[in-house]
């Protein structure tokens, strides 16, 4: 029996859990430029002061300003029309960003951690005051960068790493100004590495969630928030299915998810799927499922697909 599928039916409760396109691309543009702006700033100060942490924390901040860039590439993709070439559009693009951005998370990580070993063994004379001073304007740009996103970092894994960016861009920040007044007043050189390794651990526990998470959606499983048994009892509601099998659940993006599912029809509400499809279709969209595939199948009949 042919699958009854169709892609056009967006339900208005979607676009109560979306993130806002204006929205999001404005916080994106405005972090972009602020970042940028502050990469300059640290540059400078660090050559000025031959400060190789601002330095560094430049070249981290510079890698930043990249993730931010790809992740607003990432979201004018989704608008792009599908073609015959991409049944669905670009949405993926949103997936592969937000995993290519927890993995360069982890190599910032692998940076600081070396660079605070290796100033452990040989501590460098560094100018504290003027370390303490960048990094204070820091925590001001990262902070109200990290703020921009906070409203929508639970909606969309692209939006929840760069928020992840920037928060902890600014706990980075924080223990720069406290170790460049240590320093300033006390001289302990050392300090600065303590620090790093700290902001190194404290990195690696934000960023391992969101690279399990982007990895699960990058092999198409079926995303953190949904559980194949809630979804199956919830069509099992509807009158006149009597069971459902063969379902697959997986993300089109960061924020669209897609099922395809045989259901089970009862003799007497074979002549009316129509009408079971379209309140199977409303109960998968308050689900936050927006692409539905459903095959209907009678009682008697043997399903050949191997996992049903």
């Amino acid at each position: 029996m042919s699958a009854g599928h169709d892609h056009s039916h967006h339900h208005h409760h979607h676009h109560d859990h979306a993130p806002k396109l204006d929205q999001v691309n404005t916080a994106f543009i405005v972090g972009i430029i602020l970042n940028s702006a502050f990469v300059l700033i640290e540059v400078i100060a660090g050559l000025a002061t031959h400060s190789l942490s601002l330095l560094t924390d430049a070249g981290h901040n510079l890698s930043d300003v990249a993730g931010l860039a790809l992740a607003l590439l990432a979201f004018k993709l989704t608008k792009v029309n599908a073609n015959s070439k991409y049944t669905f559009g670009y949405k993926r693009s949103t997936i592969i960003v937000s995993f290519f951005n927890a993995l360069v998370l982890f190599v910032a990580v692998g940076f600081i951690g070396y660079e605070a070993i290796m100033r452990f063994l040989e501590p460098e004379k560094v100018d504290g005051g003027v370390m303490a001073w960048v990094a204070f304007i820091g925590i001001g740009i990262n902070a109200f960068t990290a703020w921009l996103f906070v409203k929508d970092k639970d909606k969309d894994l692209n939006i929840k790493g760069a928020y992840l960016h920037m928060a902890v861009d600014a706990i980075v920040s924080f223990g720069v100004v406290i170790s460049g007044i240590i320093i300033y007043f006390t001289k302990l050189y050392w300090i600065d590495s303590a620090v790093s390794l700290i902001i190194a651990i404290v990195i690696l526990k934000g960023t391992w969630s969101l690279l399990i998470d982007s990895l699960r959606l990058e092999m198409a499983g079926v995303p953190k928030a949904m559980e194949l048994e809630k979804i199956k009892n919830e069509l099992l509601k509807c009158k006149g299915v009597l069971d459902v099998h063969h379902m697959h659940v997986w993300a089109l993006s960061t924020t669209d998810n897609a099922l395809t599912a045989h259901v089970v029809i009862a003799p007497e509400f074979v002549s009316a799927f129509e009408n079971i499809k379209k309140d199977l279709r409303h109960r998968l969209e308050h689900l936050d499922i927006h692409h539905s595939t459903l095959e209907p199948e009678f009682v008697d009949e043997d399903c050949k697909q191997q996992d049903c």
